[in-house]
């Protein structure tokens, strides 16, 4: 008497199906993994903008500013031309002083060369609503990071 060896039809049915449905789901993980490797990326290096504009003002005794334009959906120090853009997943929301308002969307918040700064935050929002607050310190110009509440 031979024993056959091998997988049923329905065994590799089964299998084929389990397959199919994780091919399909992986772009969607993929996606998720990405938005979330962007904000982080960009939390990190808004953060590290911020304490550069702050190091770079006390060290070389000038104003330097930090700003986001929110109708280009970018951010940065300097001249506008070599701002990061903001990844399209994400918004920007920005408190600042009223004198640090400028046309076309543009808020700054300008660091002083004693080490104070004109102070305010920038809220960084993923499309779930979560997100991180940048705060900067009117008077001490220190930068902090909180998350936001949904």
């Amino acid at each position: 008497m031979r024993h056959a060896r091998g997988f049923t039809l329905v065994e590799l049915l089964v299998v084929f199906a389990i397959l199919a449905l994780l091919l399909g789901l992986a772009p969607l993980a993929f996606d998720r993994l990405r938005e979330g490797a962007q904000y982080r990326d960009t939390v990190r290096t808004m953060a590290s903008q911020l304490r550069a504009a702050r190091y770079q003002a006390l060290s070389e005794g000038r104003e330097v500013s930090f700003a986001v334009d929110l109708d280009r959906r970018a951010y940065g120090l300097g001249e506008a031309n070599r701002w990061q853009p903001l990844p399209p997943a994400l918004q920007l929301r920005a408190v600042v002083a009223g004198v640090e308002l400028h046309g076309a969307g543009v808020a700054s918040i300008r660091f002083l060369p004693g080490g104070g700064a004109t102070g305010g935050s920038i809220e960084i929002i993923r499309a779930s609503g979560a997100g991180t607050r940048l705060r900067v310190d009117w008077l001490s110009g220190r930068v902090t990071q909180e998350g936001l509440m949904q």
